[in-house]
């Protein structure tokens, strides 16, 4: 006879404890909620997140670093003008460390218009110019004689090659998936906003906070013992 009550009391605490989300909506602090749409709002006003200028810093950095590689081994080779002459006027594909240099100008111009002007959201134009660069060095290292001039001839090939994959990586594995997640955070946010709008439409003012009068409120007892007094002494 018991079982009814029972089962009566395990479905009503299963609805109950099926509906978290409503309760968490209750405890929404709109305060908060717009303190990080606010800060959500700003990072988009800026144009460029953290993680992504540093990943142009990085692609900066490759051109940078390969370019003063190739001004070592252009004073290496006995002065920079006598060695520009050789390797840009006179360039020779199977010598010449000219066509590095531009290969490292050539992800530069692409990444950084790509991802810091354009501010594109995808892998193409990186997986581009990775792919380029592979194709490029591998061709170059089979093909040419860089391996008979010294450690330059590893250098220069090596750095380039690493430099280029770990821009992959990075974008890839840090700049995308970052910012990803700070946009569904701030989606969340938003929508958890409005519906705390909803929950709580405004704070009440002062004029909405009245009390009736007292002698409404005691009025009926006032009467009752009028009543009882005018009643005759037996």
């Amino acid at each position: 006879m018991n079982r009814v009550p029972g089962e009566a009391e395990n479905a009503h605490s299963s609805s109950v404890e099926s509906c978290p989300s409503l309760r968490d909506i209750h405890s929404i602090n709109p305060a908060q909620l717009m303190a990080r749409i606010e800060s959500y709002e700003g990072r988009e006003k800026k144009g460029i997140s953290d993680v992504r200028r540093t990943f142009c810093l990085f692609v900066t950095f490759d051109l940078l670093f390969i370019t003063l590689l190739w001004i070592i081994e252009l004073n290496v080779k006995g002065g920079i003008e006598t060695a520009l002459k050789k390797e840009v006027l006179q360039y020779d594909y199977s010598s010449s460390y000219f066509d590095i240099f531009l290969l490292a100008v050539f992800r530069f111009k692409v990444l950084i218009l790509a991802y810091a002007m354009c501010r594109l959201r995808h892998w193409w134009a990186i997986a581009f110019t990775t792919a380029v660069t592979s194709a490029f060095l591998l061709a170059k290292v089979i093909i040419s004689q860089l391996f008979s001039q010294g450690a330059f001839g590893y250098v220069l090939p090596i750095i380039s090659f690493i430099l280029a994959w770990i821009e992959t990586w990075f974008l890839d594995f840090k700049v995308l998936p970052q910012e990803a997640e700070e946009e569904n955070r701030f989606l969340i946010a938003q929508d958890a906003s409005e519906r705390a709008a909803l929950l709580h439409p405004g704070v009440l003012s002062d004029g909405q906070f009245y009390s009736p009068p007292e002698s409404v409120a005691g009025s009926d007892e006032d009467s009752e013992e009028k009543q009882d007094s005018e009643k005759p002494v037996v």
